[in-house]
């Protein structure tokens, strides 16, 4: 079960566009600008930033270079296979985890790349912009789905080469007057996976990080971050004892409770790209169950109205028997009718798992108008190895792609379910939280009629890892003391709905149909109508959310914006971090970079 699980994990953009296609302004836009005006620093000054370094400043190249003029070579090839790899596009600075967003971004180059390999090479970085007013971009993992990863005309901090991972029997935050706990130090460009490896496979530990093995640990972090089993061990933010950070004066900063209080609390899920550069981070880590398992199964209804009645029977169910700790990832509800259940757990034995679930089971098999596309699957595996890729690829597991170019890093791998969204291009992208009070039975019903009228131009997925109701109330305290919009504590579930495509490229002579892709986004956006007039005042997951929300800042932060924008003003008072919709974006943003190709991208302003 659990191959068939992670093959799903985030299969809501596969499918969702029949014709593979790649915008014209896609990677084409990897390409030089030539926007510059004479303020724009010259060769000597750029000479002496590369004199303060400890590596070589980079100039960050065409993706497709190899591609120009030669579609048909080995070279071209074999490029456009790494463009489906989340390793190599991590490993460019040009690179980003999707390839834009219709009409909203595409990738484009920096002009030069810091590839950090200190806090020292970041503070360099920093002060070169603020001196120079030039435009920076600040990338770990690149997995931002608004593009905050990259500008043009731009000086790109990455921090991708810092990896470095240190374990904790007992951590003692600067300052603190007691020990935290076990804990995990982590270097800002970590990847989740490797984090995994260190924590779980190797220690036996457990470390709450995000779901999808590739994205980078700081970005997650300070968007709040949730992954499979946060029902039972919170956000990733909560977990944050202590962080490394450069501010825009140029200060390399340890903040944690007792030290810049305030600073460290707008870490915790005010949002990457704000506050200043994170370059390490530690983190609470936790005690391992003993199994993590799965459950699964493909039920589709003959009608409409049988549909209704399966999906107000599963909100039920799931209200009854496995809102609580245990159980995280998703379900989808699908325009024919289906739904797919794709769920994990953590903590229950084999026999526990199927007990829960035989009721439901039983009668969806024995309810007429329903059948069992595909039957019901229930496992539990080791939580040990859950990460363990090489292990998993010994067995004949398919839960993993491996990374398999020449020179790759033994262990590396995505989880199949991600793989739809390596270099996808997003039409349309929502979400909303979903309130506990909604599975009351007064109220179910037109819960469960919203959902189906949501499902029926874009499959709507309900990730119950991402709302935090029925967690412990030790999790619940924790995530409190975070900047994340406190919707998620009351909230069951995060609604998402989205629509792309796979990548195609106009070097190989392929275009966007703009009426198809706009009519997937308008789905997206009746979608999101649905929902909100039965949660007309919920919020939505920052890194998970619509590019256009004109209540950015209430929906991502609600009433902890006010006190995220005193932080900004008060760390970063001239801007220097500049973000789309990021904290304090619509005030804050000067026309400081009036050499710059692309000024701070501010589609609409938010509410404080």
């Amino acid at each position: 079960m659990v191959e068939r699980l992670t093959l799903r994990r985030r299969e809501l953009l596969a499918g969702l566009a029949s014709t593979a296609f790649w915008p014209k302004a896609g990677w084409a836009a990897f390409a030089p600008t030539s926007t510059r005006s004479a303020q724009w620093p010259s060769e000597q000054e750029w000479a002496a930033l590369e004199r303060r370094l400890s590596g070589p400043l980079l100039r960050p190249q065409p993706l497709l270079a190899p591609c120009v003029g030669a579609a048909a070579s080995a070279a071209c090839k074999t490029r456009l296979e790494d463009l489906r790899n989340p390793y190599f596009l991590g490993e460019q600075p040009g690179g980003t985890q999707v390839s834009g967003w219709l009409d909203a971004w595409t990738p484009k180059l920096s002009a030069y790349a810091v590839a950090a390999h200190s806090a020292d090479d970041v503070a360099a970085a920093i002060a070169f912009a603020r001196d120079h007013r030039v435009k920076l971009a600040v990338k770990g993992g690149g997995h931002s789905y608004q593009g905050t990863s990259n500008a043009p005309d731009s000086l790109l901090v990455w921090t991708r080469r810092m990896r470095g991972i240190d374990l904790h029997d007992d951590f003692t935050p600067t300052g603190a007057v007691s020990a935290a706990g076990p804990a995990v130090t982590v270097e800002a460009g970590c990847m989740w996976l490797d984090v995994y490896e260190a924590v779980t496979t190797r220690a036996g530990r457990y470390v709450q990080g995000g779901g999808c093995a590739t994205v980078g640990v700081a970005g997650l972090v300070q968007s709040g971050g949730f992954g499979s089993f946060s029902k039972r061990f919170g956000s990733a933010a909560s977990s944050l004892l202590e962080a490394e950070v450069v501010t825009a004066d140029g200060r390399v900063r340890t903040v944690n409770a007792q030290r810049d209080p305030e600073l460290f609390w707008a870490l915790k899920g005010g949002g990457g790209g704000t506050f200043g550069v994170v370059t390490r981070l530690t983190l609470k880590t936790h005690d391992l169950p003993r199994w993590f398992g799965s459950a699964g199964a493909t039920i589709r209804a003959q009608s409409d109205v049988d549909f209704v009645k399966l999906i107000d029977r599963f909100l039920a169910f799931y209200a009854d028997r496995l809102l609580g700790p245990a159980w995280g990832e998703s379900i989808t509800l699908r325009p024919d009718n289906r739904l797919e259940i794709s769920l994990v757990q953590s903590g229950l034995t084999q026999s526990e798992s199927e007990a829960l679930w035989r009721d439901f089971f039983a009668w969806a098999r024995n309810e007429q108008g329903l059948s069992f596309e595909e039957e019901p699957d229930i496992g539990v595996s080791l939580a040990r190895s859950w990460w363990d890729v090489e292990t998993r690829a010994r067995q004949g597991s398919t839960a993993f792609v491996r990374d398999k170019r020449p020179g790759a890093e033994p262990g590396h791998g995505w989880w199949s379910g991600d793989q739809e969204q390596v270099s996808a291009f997003l039409h349309g992208y929502d979400s909303v939280w979903l309130s506990e009070r909604l599975l009351e039975p007064r109220r179910r019903p037109d819960l469960a009629r919203a959902l189906f009228e949501a499902s029926r131009a874009v499959p709507l997925q309900l990730h119950f890892n991402k709302g935090l109701a029925g967690a412990p109330a030790e999790v619940l305290g924790r995530v409190k003391d975070t900047a994340t919009n406190p919707d998620v504590i009351q909230a069951f579930a995060l609604a998402i709905s989205a629509t792309g495509s796979a990548p195609a490229f106009p070097e190989l002579g392929q275009s966007l149909d703009l009426n198809a892709a706009r009519r997937n986004a308008e789905a997206v956006k009746a979608a999101g109508k649905a929902l909100r007039r039965v949660a007309p005042h919920s919020g939505s997951y920052v890194s998970e959310s619509d590019y256009f929300n004109a209540r950015w800042s209430a929906d991502f932060w609600g009433p902890n914006y006010s006190r995220l924008l005193r932080a900004k003003k008060r760390y970063d008072p001239a801007g220097i971090f500049t973000v789309h919709h990021g904290v304090g974006s619509e005030v804050m943003m000067p026309a400081r970079y009036a050499h710059a190709g692309q000024r701070p991208a501010i589609i609409r302003p938010g509410a404080a």
